[in-house]
């Protein structure tokens, strides 16, 4: 590989994130930058820096014919691709202002976040979405320009339809002027306004500078390296802080090619296709991935599984010795043997090229991590918020302690506060709120202390441990105080749960809303001697127990608190478009609970069942 501190573009060279972009053209202008799924020709097609550079311009000339005042707010609700690079650079090379939305949110929420933040200009996937978005869209939301990227004959209609919607084949110059860098450019000037998932409430927009997420890219280097002869694998979406961060600047820092998956439902033949070496992933992937194969080793039967969890055995002692927190053992020696029967396969499956696996924006399960590792996937985790841009601390490949969320990356502080609530202070912290300044007030204190709101510890070797989150913990009408996530995250482990909620503020005992998963439903159904399509057999008295068992079973090692007393199950997972969960799937806990209200009252009305 190339010298990695040869190849790296840093801030102070770069400046702004545009400036950034400028640089690794003219440093390695042939080299591949992007990889996509070329629908017309069915086939991967890629792009060169060079060739990235001139379609920027065009885009860079199209936006300054709209002429959009400096600092003006333009928005992006794409999937991941080229073009999201393409607008996005062209937009900050003309000191405008980058709001990403998410493909798949609510027509009224992504109105709030246009109207709020004053969007003039929108880039759209397609007519079906302007289509959903416009009867929300109020008269006091300044958009002046809609951008369409297919040129299907439902997008022409519209364009035909709308004065202010254009096409974008049609509405980028043919033959721009080539790409130009401002030398004017602010590194501290605000870049991107990035709406939070809003959980309790409206979303807030987070303001963040080009030094806020080139410092935090940079950082995140100089704990785990990563080279321009890399291929990450994109498809957690852009508008996600974490992909935009660490799956794209941070490439363009170091040249390494990002290739975008064509959808989840297909990662894994893109997985194989792609062969990448670094892959950025949310827990719910490897989790998914792990049922995945629990299932098989259900299938294959008792000797399978007793070789693949040897396996996992003789891998863990393995890494924990290659990582000096433990001896050498004689069954290590077992290795190559297991290696080719089993952790070879599983390695396969994730394209057997993968030398990097980053889990972050939600806990980890720290057993999912250790089949992983143990398995010799290279998985490490790593912690931070929208409002860090994103990144606070992670887990280096050389000193990886996956309980961990990692160590501080350089130039961030961390301390522990009150309530044992994890502060931050660095150059990656946030501006603040847009238009929202006793909101950023409350979050940051006057010395600069970013308050998020999680619970934690700091060991002596600096790694930090996320504990709890000071808002999430449920009181028991008697006092007793249960942190809600680490049940969840154990129920949730098993292939039959879809989604969880455990339930008990204000209650004398625990309860839980379970969404079941259609295929095992239907297998635990058959088991049962009931009717899969009825929806009366959800509260069949075996069912539950047999659900209620296989809910004990993953709360085996949890303290006594953890005893979920009834359960009710469900079939419709919640969405998006109900308003139960965010567009990065977190519960809005007080929603669901709204929505099923009745179904909570009757799990509290014949009191514990066990």
């Amino acid at each position: 590989m190339a010298d990695f501190h040869e190849d790296l573009i840093s801030p102070d060279e770069a400046v702004t994130l545009d400036g950034l972009f400028a640089s690794r053209v003219r440093r390695t202008p042939e080299l591949a930058a992007y990889r996509y799924f070329d629908k017309a020709n069915k086939a991967w097609a890629s792009h060169t820096w060079a060739a990235m550079a001139v379609a920027v311009a065009r885009w860079q000339a199209g936006l300054g014919a709209e002429r959009p005042p400096g600092g003006a707010r333009v928005a992006i609700q794409l999937r991941n691709c080229p073009e999201w690079v393409m607008f996005d650079q062209a937009a900050l090379s003309l000191g405008l202002v980058t709001v990403p939305l998410y493909t798949d949110d609510r027509p009224d929420n992504v109105a709030y976040i246009l109207k709020d933040a004053d969007v003039q200009i929108l880039l759209l996937q397609d007519a079906g979405r302007w289509r959903r978005l416009a009867p929300a869209l109020t008269d006091d939301v300044p958009l002046q320009r809609v951008l369409l990227l297919d040129d299907s004959g439902a997008a022409r209609e519209l364009a035909a339809e709308d004065g202010r919607v254009r096409l974008v084949d049609d509405w980028l110059p043919t033959h721009p002027a080539e790409l130009g860098r401002r030398s004017d450019g602010d590194g501290n000037a605000l870049a991107s306004i990035v709406y939070t998932s809003g959980t309790t409430g409206r979303p807030k927009g987070v303001m963040l500078s080009h030094r806020n997420m080139m410092s935090v890219a940079h950082g995140s280097l100089t704990l785990l390296d990563c080279y321009r002869e890399d291929v990450f694998l994109s498809f957690l979406p852009l508008s996600h802080t974490l992909e935009r961060t660490c799956g794209y600047y941070l490439c363009v820092m170091t040249g390494s090619c990002v290739a975008y998956a064509r959808s989840v439902a297909q990662l894994g033949d893109d997985l194989l296709t792609i062969r990448p070496s670094v892959l950025i992933a949310v827990p719910r992937i490897f989790e998914k991935i792990h049922s995945r194969i629990a299932d098989q080793m259900h299938k294959r039967g008792a000797l399978a599984k007793r070789l693949f969890d040897l396996a996992v055995a003789v891998g863990w002692r393995r890494f924990v010795y290659q990582q000096h927190r433990g001896g050498w053992s004689i069954g290590n020696l077992l290795w190559p043997l297991l290696d080719r029967l089993v952790a070879s396969r599983v390695s396969a499956r994730l394209g057997g090229n993968l030398r990097l696996a980053v889990s972050g924006g939600a806990p980890l399960n720290e057993e999912i991590a250790r089949v992983f590792i143990g398995l010799g996937v290279p998985i490490v985790q790593g912690y931070g918020l929208t409002e860090t841009s994103p990144v606070v601390a992670a887990n280096p490949l050389n000193d990886n302690i996956p309980s961990s969320v990692g160590v501080p990356i350089p130039g961030v502080q961390v301390r522990v506060g009150d309530n044992n609530e994890l502060l931050v202070k660095g150059p990656g912290v946030m501006l603040g709120y847009w238009n929202n300044d006793a909101a950023t007030a409350q979050v940051i204190d006057h010395e600069g202390w970013l308050h998020t709101g999680d619970q934690a510890r700091i060991d002596a070797s600096n790694h930090v441990y996320i504990t709890g989150r000071l808002k999430d913990i449920l009181v028991l009408s008697n006092g007793e105080k249960v942190p809600p996530a680490d049940m969840e995250m154990a129920i949730a482990l098993d292939p039959m749960v879809e989604q969880v909620m455990v339930v008990g503020e204000g209650r004398p005992y625990l309860t839980a809303l379970l969404v079941l998963d259609g295929e095992h439903w239907a297998a635990l159904a058959q088991a049962q001697g009931v009717d899969p399509l009825d929806p009366a057999s959800l509260n069949n008295a075996g069912v539950l127990a047999a659900v209620g068992r296989r809910v004990r079973a993953a709360l085996k090692d949890f303290p006594g608190y953890a005893k979920i007393r009834q359960l009710h199950l469900l079939l419709e997972p919640w969405g998006i478009e109900e308003g139960l969960i965010t567009p990065t799937l977190k519960v809005k806990r007080a929603k669901v609970l709204a929505h099923y209200a009745a179904a909570v009252e009757a799990m509290y009305r014949g009191g514990p069942a066990t």
